[in-house]
């Protein structure tokens, strides 16, 4: 199927974000495969980054030893960047992720991003379990993170060396849904990973804040900002409307107390629950797009044209993994056929 040419302006890189969520009637370990094989077509199709995300304790998410799962992803691609997005740096120690994130630049040299976030990708009870260290908490994140980026460089003052990890200079991203991101992004000039896609009531803000007071560094000559945003595309309306609904059962049951494994498809949920759980999709789910190609197009414009993103790191939770792999198709033939043929310039932390 060719999309129709759009009228606007060449389209920003598009990146995936995988939780490799587990499914009603599935397990982990076809989780694991359907991620590797959702890498292998990214790759083919031309997205720039293929990420994971950290969460424990979560019976619908199979991403939790994120650093291992990439090391699987990484052995199945040759080209793409593999990443995490994010790290919960709250949860370990910075020397620890230095070494993980060393090994895996050691094997897929030039591949790898850090993407860290601030938050325990638990409820407390599991927080506490991961016992990092019972006195440690999130006001600790940029001290942690100055520590890890101490760790993957190659300074001589280092009394302690991450053994692989010392001066490999894997990209180190800040990732936020809150204001408190965009500033440390900012006052260490290192690009912004804003989480949109679940989280975006501070969005506008979170960039603007972070565009106006970043600091250049060595890393990044100016800011970088890059957006989740939720892609739900089909051939037809009506069944990208369908496919959405998985999410939307299992975001309404996440903020009830009940996580679950994602659910298969219901027909016309949104008009089956009530008054408030309608308005917190309508509210979670603002940066979307759910549709036909056409439909998914405008609305990919709209979003890029109302932000600035520099990039967008697209989630699209998709019961089937066929329908979830044609979705992630349609927005990677919209982005490629909205782009001209010369590459551009990469900038050196993206």
């Amino acid at each position: 199927m060719t999309l129709s040419q759009p009228e606007t302006s060449a389209m920003i890189p598009f990146s995936i974000l995988d939780l490799s969520p587990i499914l009603e009637g599935s397990d982990a370990a076809q989780s694991f495969r359907n991620s590797r094989d959702l890498a292998q077509h990214a790759e083919r199709w031309g997205y720039r980054r293929y990420w994971l995300a950290e969460h424990h304790g979560m019976p619908g998410i199979a991403s939790a030893a994120t650093s291992v799962l990439l090391a699987y992803v990484g052995a199945a691609t040759r080209t793409i960047r593999i990443g995490a997005g994010g790290i919960m740096l709250p949860n370990h120690s910075p020397l620890v992720i230095a070494e993980q994130f060393g090994t895996l630049e050691s094997l897929y040299p030039g591949r790898i991003d850090l993407g860290l976030g601030r938050a325990p990708g638990s409820d407390q009870a599991t927080a506490r379990a991961l016992r990092r260290n019972l006195m440690s908490d999130s006001d600790e994140f940029p001290q942690d993170v100055v520590e890890l980026m101490d760790f993957l460089s190659d300074s001589p003052q280092q009394s302690v060396r991450a053994v692989p990890g010392t001066g490999l200079k894997v990209p180190v991203w800040i990732l936020g849904s809150s204001l408190f991101g965009a500033q440390l992004a900012a006052a260490l000039g290192l690009p912004y990973a804003f989480a949109s896609h679940f989280a975006p009531a501070q969005m506008m803000q979170a960039i603007a804040l972070y565009r106006a007071n970043f600091k250049p560094s060595a890393k990044l000559a100016k800011p970088y900002v890059m957006l989740g945003f939720n892609v739900f595309a089909a051939d037809t309306q009506e069944d990208a409307a369908l496919r959405a609904t998985s999410m939307q059962q299992a975001f309404v049951n996440l903020r009830s107390g009940r996580p679950a494994k994602l659910p298969p498809p219901v027909q016309d949920y949104p008009q089956r629950v009530g008054p408030q759980e309608r308005a917190l999709l309508d509210s979670v789910l603002s940066c979307s797009a759910i549709g036909s190609p056409d439909t998914v197009r405008a609305q990919l414009q709209a979003f890029i044209a109302r932000t600035g993103a520099d990039e967008l790191m697209i989630a699209s939770q998709i019961f089937d993994h066929a329908q979830r792999l044609r979705s992630y198709e349609i927005a990677a033939q919209i982005q490629r056929e909205a782009t001209p043929a010369a590459p551009g310039v990469a900038l050196a932390a993206a």
